[in-house]
């Protein structure tokens, strides 16, 4: 996944869910967060940035914030950004478990939930995959969720009713840094979605975990992560 545009900036402040203030060329600058999660250990003042410049002459920001160094760690935090990545992964077979797909499509409506990927395979066998984009880094470990989630939560526990009826049912945990490869549900934050996916582990559902290859640019799977 390649973005178009791309120039650097100084992190200020963050002023609400979706806006922040960054120093861009110089000129203080309001520009749209691409991540509604709280990333608070990531939009640090001072932190350099990258951000995608837009040329839609209608939009209220001229920018939009797509990464951020953490130390010496670029982290993209373009929540949209990772049902393109494992898409894209999944087509050139870069994930053995889902290679020699016959139908890989995006979106699939099962129960309340809309699903990101529906899959079916050479054996007739047909399966859904929910992703789920990971920001948070703590003393080399990654965690999700970053705030509370209900949504998340219900994914999970629906993926278990489609197992029980007959499909493949997989989570995936897209690590959006590519120096950490070991994750966890984040049971401190959000104990019901942790415990799904406990749940969902031992009911027959895959947890997949990959990290990303992160440029200034680009966003693309890199590596099989570890599970805890």
């Amino acid at each position: 996944m390649e973005y178009d545009n791309i120039v650097e900036g100084i992190f200020l402040k963050r002023k609400n869910r979706f806006i922040a203030d960054v120093i861009v060329g110089g000129e203080k600058e309001e520009v749209h967060v691409k991540n509604t999660g709280r990333c608070k250990e990531i939009f640090l003042e001072g932190a350099k940035i990258y951000l995608e410049k837009s040329d839609n002459p209608k939009r209220k920001t001229r920018y939009s914030l797509i990464s951020a160094y953490k130390g010496d760690m670029l982290i993209n935090v373009d929540s949209q950004v990772p049902n393109k990545v494992v898409f894209e992964g999944i087509k050139e077979d870069k994930v053995e478990y889902f290679k020699n797909l016959k139908i890989l499509k995006k979106e699939k409506t099962f129960q309340k939930s809309r699903f990101d990927l529906y899959y079916e395979r050479n054996s007739g066998h047909k399966g859904f995959i929910e992703i789920k984009g990971v920001t948070l880094e703590e003393n080399n470990k990654t965690k999700f969720p970053d705030a509370p989630t209900t949504r998340g939560t219900r994914h999970v526990l629906e993926m278990i009713d489609a197992v029980k009826e007959g499909y493949e049912g997989n989570i995936f945990f897209l690590i959006q840094m590519d120096k950490v490869l070991e994750f966890t549900p984040n049971i401190e934050m959000d104990p019901d979605f942790a415990n799904a996916v406990e749940k969902a582990k031992g009911k027959g559902v895959k947890i997949h975990i990959y990290n990303s290859l992160v440029s200034k640019n680009e966003i693309k799977l890199k590596d099989k992560g570890i599970f805890y």
